[in-house]
């Protein structure tokens, strides 16, 4: 087997940061917070790479729409193991209402010129936690879609076994390729990049394009409105005995 594949990876505010709103109270603050590739993203590349270093794939194409601040994102891509990177570039405004709809057409319309045979995506974002680009990607490229793998398997040139996980337990499918596959926690720990993966990944060329130069429309779909911390959790009351309990239960409404 030697697929060629296609690795999403978005650009987040790193997992560690703090988030503070906006004073506009239109998003949240950006500029000078540390970014990183998206968890479930990272993920996703590792998987791609072990599949090339298994001799399963051939060539890896990491993908990243957003500013152009996301070259940072496909340079860790590279350094991890991907052989390409192209960035569809979207201006910081546009980015922040940029849709699982919009970004799954551009996916798609990339997989097709490119003629991957194998989509992998992190399960979702950990900025917006849609859940919904792989699934949308696959509807509009009509393939198969694996979502919440957690095991891959090559059976032959033209199947795969993927495990995923359900409420149930796990659950394996065979898959006729080409394919879409969201990658979930459980599939693979990620690798550190070395330095000299990171420096020659400096050097590498990134392809460039734009939503227009592949015939997708990112006009706003949604106007935010407003975003707001979560309401903090009032403190809780010690009560002496169950008679005490019952009796501000239902002092409060709630029995």
């Amino acid at each position: 087997m030697s697929l060629k594949i296609l690795v999403g990876c978005k650009r987040v505010i790193d997992y560690a940061v703090k988030i503070r709103i906006r004073p506009d109270n239109k998003g949240v603050v950006t500029q000078g917070v540390k970014h990183s590739l998206n968890p479930f993203d990272e993920i996703a590349v590792e998987e791609a790479v072990r599949m090339k270093e298994k001799k399963m794939a051939k060539e890896i194409l990491a993908v990243s729409i957003g500013p152009q601040a996301s070259q940072d994102t496909l340079r860790t891509a590279l350094a991890m193991g991907c052989d390409k990177a192209l960035h569809v570039n979207v201006d910081e405004k546009s980015a922040e209402t940029l849709l699982p709809v919009q970004v799954s057409k551009i996916l798609a319309k990339i997989a097709e010129q490119e003629k991957v045979e194998m989509v992998i995506l992190g399960k979702q974002a950990i900025d917006d936690d849609c859940n919904a680009t792989a699934q949308m990607t696959a509807a509009h490229l009509n393939w198969p879609q694996a979502t919440n793998a957690s095991k891959i398997e090559s059976k032959d040139d033209k199947t795969v076994l993927v495990t995923r996980e359900i409420d149930g337990g796990l659950e394996e499918i065979e898959y006729k390729l080409p394919i879409v596959i969201s990658a979930d926690l459980r599939l693979n720990e990620p690798r550190y990049a070395t330095l000299p993966n990171i420096m020659k990944a400096k050097k590498k060329p990134i392809d460039k394009k734009t939503p227009s130069d592949l015939g997708v429309d990112i006009t706003p779909k949604m106007e935010i409105l407003s975003v707001q911390e979560p309401a903090k959790r009032e403190a809780g009351t010690k009560v002496a005995d169950v008679d005490e309990l019952l009796t501000k239960l239902k002092e409060a409404g709630r029995i």
